[in-house]
């Protein structure tokens, strides 16, 4: 395999252990304290122990890390973009020390690698955002990561992994860096081409790659990301069953499908750097780079984070350094006259009808039972797609309440029940606060870290009544726009649709109410923390309802949720 594109650094690592070695390790960490790997970490483990990330031998220190934001280079001056880092929590910092040996664990507890602590720090977010991201604009999903559910210490330093994370899906597909290298050089492949993607593919990309193989005089690697990618992506069991599909569109023995454990940032300049040189360590010679690669879109504000070919830009700068050669791409699109794709930048606007379709749009037009045009899909990935994507007549759905105490939630709440469960077609769960808080979060308090996490367990439920089919009817205070942002996105996250709905009943009208008397307890200073009196409620900004039940009753109200429903197409009400 001589002959093949040398690694980046020139050394393909693998961290792993001999069987000996790894039984011995086993069983001296039983004194190690533990840290139970979070899904980002779990990506980054494994991609550090194959040579995926070759020539990193561990998580950042702190030295490399600092020099990786400012110059993208690690202190040997070796190019390398993206910061990989162990944030631990504060309990697990307190009881570590530069020296120490940590056990990563995988979220069952199943042991997977040693990490050698060499360093500890407090990494500054905002500073990281803004040198990685090129904004603190929590509209970039890996901005909000860093901030939402990042932890707050930083642990450096080598690592030894006793094997690789184990998968039970698509196993065939799951090659390593050196499962390709030696696959690439058995077949006589010298020259390949890597597309990265992180949606399914249609007939655009399909053009895409067939054009970009012919350019490069290569052959094909479709290496799909099925790690973490963007919130609302289509999941990567979907996926991969559409890749499969589309992977019979090519010449035999000219292309292969391998999967990406990798966990995406959506970075954009940056990111597509970091793919490059991941691409070559898995031994390919081309990197296909599109228009805005690894983009996460707009902002908060609307406005487009990066620039459409930045990325290209960014990759032809760095060119010499990475070894390995950039295939730019123009946006395909299909051009009516032509009965083809053609790239965007050939395409006469002013004789030529333009058509196109895009990834929002596609989900969309998925969700909503919409046609998908034979020009933009092929009939049997849009048909797999559609087992992931049902009508919404079809789909679970979670009508998430919130509103202060005595605003009316639980009464509307349970209306609604009522009435769907009339209709019946569907099973309805009610999730209300106070019977969660008996039932599931009983040993809560009403810290705000308290009220976080019995919310999030609310949102965990919700999601999986909503991934089988059901409806799940949630009614808790939920004063926090961040945490009601999460459950929205576990609920999204499951294939399902989410209304939030604002009962936005007056505080005055809250508290002339008081059934349970807690308001005058609050008021009388002998309930602390109390929501609307010593603490605060973000009140929805763009909730999919408001409702005030001030000069409404329940009936009315719960009719105004199911137009809400059948407007949305979650329900018929003819």
């Amino acid at each position: 395999m001589t002959d093949l594109i040398p690694p980046h650094g020139g050394v393909l690592k693998d961290l792993r252990l001999t069987t000996e070695q790894a039984e011995a390790a086993k069983t001296a960490a039983v004194d190690y304290p533990s840290w139970d790997l979070t899904e980002r970490q779990f990506c980054d483990l494994e991609l550090l122990a194959n040579g995926g990330f070759s020539p990193l031998a561990g998580f950042l220190g702190q030295a490399d890390y600092e020099r990786v934001l400012a110059e993208m280079r690690l202190t040997d001056g070796t190019l390398w973009p993206m910061p990989i880092t162990l944030d631990v929590s504060e309990a697990l910092a307190e009881t570590v020390s530069v020296g120490d040996r940590v056990a990563l664990r995988d979220p069952e507890g199943v042991i997977l690698a040693i990490l050698a602590v060499s360093d500890q720090w407090r990494p500054d977010f905002e500073a990281e955002a803004q040198a990685v991201f090129g904004t603190t604009d929590r509209g970039h999903p890996g901005v909000a990561y860093l901030h939402e559910r990042s932890h707050p210490v930083y642990l450096g330093g080598r690592i030894e992994a006793l094997d690789l994370p184990g998968h039970y899906d698509f196993t065939h597909l799951r090659l390593t860096p050196a499962d390709l290298r030696a696959r690439f050089a058995r077949n006589g492949w010298r020259r390949v081409v890597a597309f990265q993607t992180r949606n399914p593919m249609h007939r655009a990309h399909v053009e895409l790659t067939f054009q970009a193989a012919r350019q490069a005089e290569a052959n094909l690697l479709i290496h799909p990301v099925v790690g973490m990618t963007k919130p609302g992506d289509v999941d990567h069991y979907s996926r991969v069953r559409c890749y499969e599909h589309v992977l019979q569109k090519y010449p035999e023995q000219t292309t292969a499908l391998s999967l990406l454990p990798l966990a995406m940032r959506m970075g954009g300049p940056r990111e597509a750097l970091w793919h490059a040189i991941i691409r070559r360590n898995y031994g390919c010679t081309h990197f296909i780079v599109g228009r805005d690669h690894a983009g996460p879109g707009k902002d908060s504000q609307g406005e487009e984070i990066y620039g459409p070919y930045d990325a290209q830009e960014m990759v032809t700068r760095y060119a010499d350094e990475l070894g390995i050669e950039m295939v730019p791409f123009r946006m395909m699109v299909y051009v009516q006259e032509r009965a083809g794709y053609a790239p965007i930048d050939e395409v006469d606007e002013t004789s030529e009808t333009v058509m196109n379709i895009s990834g929002t749009e596609f989900r969309r037009r998925m969700r909503e039972g919409l046609e998908i045009p034979d020009w933009f899909g092929y009939p049997e990935v849009v048909a797999e797609l559609r087992k992931t994507f049902p009508p919404r007549a079809r789909q679970g759905v979670t009508l998430f309440f919130t509103g202060l105490s005595g605003s009316g939630k639980s009464t509307i709440a349970n209306a609604v029940m009522v009435k769907l469960m009339e209709r019946g077609g569907r099973p309805v769960t009610l999730l209300d606060g106070d019977v969660v808080r008996k039932h599931l979060s009983s040993e809560l308090g009403f810290s705000r870290a308290h009220r976080d996490l019995n919310i999030q367990r609310i949102g965990f439920v919700a999601a999986e009544i909503t991934r089988n089919g059901g409806v799940a009817i949630c009614a808790p205070i939920a004063p926090y726009a961040a945490t009601r942002a999460d459950v929205r996105e576990m609920v999204e996250a499951a294939n399902g649709g989410f209304i939030e709905i604002h009962v936005a009943t007056p505080l005055a009208e809250c508290e002339r109410r008081d059934r349970k008397g807690l308001y005058a307890k609050a008021r009388a200073g002998q309930i602390k923390g109390f929501t609307g009196i010593d603490d605060p409620y973000e009140a929805p900004v763009d909730p999919e309802l408001r409702i005030d039940t001030t000069d409404s009753t329940p009936e009315e109200a719960a009719q105004q949720v199911l137009l809400k429903l059948e407007h949305l197409g979650f329900i018929d009400l003819s």
